[in-house]
């Protein structure tokens, strides 16, 4: 049932959420505070310490404040600046919400599981603060790296604290760095054998490359993009199969 919800809220979503442009500040923030927790807290292979995080929540909260009082610039700003700060802005409000309803075994039992008025999942909770900007985590995904930066790989960077999702990086994502970064993440996640299975002949892959088929299919069919980051390539007439998704906590 909780696929089936998933999948209709999908549909509907992507038409809903806004692009709302920032004029914000001049200078982009520095990510150093989350990245010194992320090593703190995530381990190698992705699992998250929420307790950790808990522990830590005063720095937690400051980077949180930080991110809220430097809206993105989109006039001074490099495009690497705002991608890199919202991707960590997504995972790092991502991480808030767990540890608001810690403990649960999914992020899926925040929403109308746990009775927020007029909220259905955890991608609608408006907890986020962006400039004047009163955000939730679709507002991120969808009106703002979905919607301006058209770059499938970030779906590999954003983490919705599940089994099946990418794992979190344990750094912070950097301008300078950002590309690397992202087709490293690419690379890691289609070798993850939980998460995909890939062979030449009968691959089968993430349920994320069903749902957002069409953003790694704008240029190239979804075999020629999985074949710039696979471990081994894909036959051009495979058959392609899709995973199961565990939505347990990446605990």
């Amino acid at each position: 049932m909780k696929k089936i919800i998933f999948v209709s809220f999908l549909s509907v979503l992507f038409q809903q959420c806004s692009s709302a442009t920032f004029e914000g500040s001049g200078k982009a923030p520095s990510h150093e505070i989350w990245n010194n927790l992320l090593k703190k807290n995530v381990a190698a292979d992705g699992k998250v310490n929420y307790k950790g995080f808990i522990k830590d929540s005063v720095e937690f909260n400051k980077y949180l404040k930080l991110l809220t009082d430097n809206s993105p610039n989109e006039k001074t700003w490099s495009v690497n600046e705002q991608k890199a700060f919202w991707i960590n802005a997504y995972n790092a409000f991502t991480v808030k919400l767990i540890t608001k309803y810690y403990p649960i075994k999914s992020i899926n039992e925040i929403g109308s599981s746990i009775q927020i008025p007029f909220v259905n999942t955890p991608w609608d909770v408006k907890f986020i603060f962006i400039g004047k900007e009163k955000m939730d985590l679709n507002s991120i995904e969808h009106g703002q790296l979905r919607e301006k930066f058209d770059d499938p790989r970030i779906h590999f960077a954003i983490v919705c604290a599940s089994k099946s999702c990418p794992a979190l990086l344990n750094e912070a994502y950097d301008p300078a760095r950002l590309d690397q970064q992202l087709d490293n993440q690419a690379k890691t996640f289609l070798k993850d054998t939980f998460r995909n299975k890939v062979s030449a002949t009968n691959p089968k892959i993430s349920k994320i490359f069903e749902w957002f088929q069409n953003d790694f299919t704008k240029k190239e069919s979804l075999i020629d993009f999985l074949n710039k980051y696979a471990p081994v390539k894909i036959n051009a007439t495979a058959k392609i199969t899709y995973l199961d998704y565990d939505w347990g906590l990446n605990e």
